[in-house]
């Protein structure tokens, strides 16, 4: 085990989790400064900002309580560090994104800095904390954009959709489906360009196949573990759905990349020098999900958590429904227009396939209803308030 002033840390699952104050993240950072004993490695990404000289008081820690997985402590207004409740093992896709987003030159993320692991006694790789950069006045997307939908202001869409546009260019260049990858190196620095890799293009038989099949099982969970009311009112649209999910079955072998996989509006952080992409851990409510997919699944589930703060914002800021549906209208649409333009400007419009934008929205609503029924009760209506306010207005 590492030792961190009076805490140890392990690979164990029944270790406690560093908290704000009790000097461990602290420590942690002094330890970086060299390389770590094994059983533990240390993965470098940007260079790591001096600390305090012996001369200043040492940095204060905070903790950050959005996040409900894991727990992240902010240290001297400079750092933050994200332990694992439950050390993951490897190969987890952040310290892959953040290697190659470093390589590629993307910048609209927290700055990417190490990542700890350790090798336990089984012999696997397990990761323990991720040390990133702290964006000043940062908030969170579930805060600053019900901001937005309660003014009805619509202007930062076409910034988003420049952002995950740009997101995509950059994961564009991961090698393609299949191929070996280079991994992140411990204690090495990746050089800073990447060159252009196209996108991987599936059979269209067996891409097809593999986004009906998820999709249908996800209407199924979603079916099953939806009671009450919302239960009765989702079966008896339960044809209604397949329907809108019908058109992935025939999805050509189009473009498909290697995909944020959670993106939402939780996960961009509006911070003082603008917007910021974060947490590459992937979708909690899809187990082993396939990382390279088309990019219409990261654009469907931005643009159904624009529906989502519209709904927040009926419930807890007294907007009338009629406004909130019409911001959110606005939103996707100038989210979309700034997409595509950022796309045709780069020379890549192939990257994304509008027809597989409405299917993949009608399936992440019902992972949202998996995951409310799994995680979070209290969420249930804001996916159970999308679907009947866009079948609603779709009735004659």
């Amino acid at each position: 085990m590492l030792s961190l002033g009076e805490n140890p840390v392990t690979d164990r699952e029944d270790t406690a989790v560093p908290r704000a104050g009790d000097g461990v993240t602290s420590a942690l950072l002094a330890a970086l400064r060299s390389d770590p004993p094994p059983p533990f490695s240390l993965y470098r990404y940007l260079p790591l900002p001096d600390g305090p000289g012996p001369e200043e008081p040492a940095w204060e820690e905070r903790g950050i309580d959005v996040d409900q997985t894991n727990h992240s402590v902010v240290v001297g207004e400079r750092f933050v560090v994200k332990w694992m409740a439950v050390p993951a093992p490897l190969p987890h896709p952040t310290l892959v994104a953040f290697a190659h987003l470093t390589e590629a030159g993307f910048e609209h993320t927290a700055p990417p800095y190490a990542a700890l692991t350790v090798v336990g006694s089984s012999g696997a790789e397990r990761l323990l904390a991720l040390v990133t950069g702290y964006l000043p006045e940062a908030r969170d997307g579930w805060e600053w954009c019900v901001d937005e939908a309660e003014a009805g202001r619509t202007a930062f869409a076409s910034t988003l959709g420049r952002l995950a546009a740009d997101l995509h260019l950059a994961l564009a260049t991961f090698p393609p489906a299949g191929a070996q990858a280079p991994p992140a190196s411990p204690a090495v620095t990746p050089p800073t360009s990447a060159p252009a890799t196209p996108p991987t293009s599936a059979p269209a038989s067996v891409l097809g196949s593999a986004l009906a099949d998820r999709a249908e099982r996800a209407l199924e969970e979603a079916l099953e573990l939806t009671d009450g009311e919302d239960g009765t009112w989702l079966r008896e649209h339960a044809d209604a759905l397949r329907a809108r999910l019908e058109p992935l079955a025939d999805a050509v072998g189009g473009a498909t990349i290697r995909i944020h996989g959670d993106l939402h509006v939780g996960q961009i952080l509006q911070w003082r020098d603008g917007y910021a992409v974060i947490d590459f851990d992937g979708n909690p409510t899809v187990a082993q999900a396939e990382p390279y997919q088309p990019a219409a699944r990261d654009v469907a589930q931005l643009t159904t958590s624009l529906e989502h703060v519209a709904q927040v914002a009926i419930r807890r800021r007294g907007t009338a429904p009629s406004a909130a549906a019409t911001w959110a209208a606005t939103a996707r649409e100038g989210l979309l227009s700034a997409y595509r333009e950022r796309l045709r400007a780069e020379g890549r419009p192939e990257l994304l396939d509008e027809r597989l934008i409405g299917p993949f929205e009608i399936e992440q609503e019902c992972r949202e209803l998996i995951y409310s029924a799994r995680h979070l009760p209290r969420w249930r209506y804001a996916p159970m308030g999308v679907l009947r306010t866009r079948f609603t207005e779709e009735t004659p």
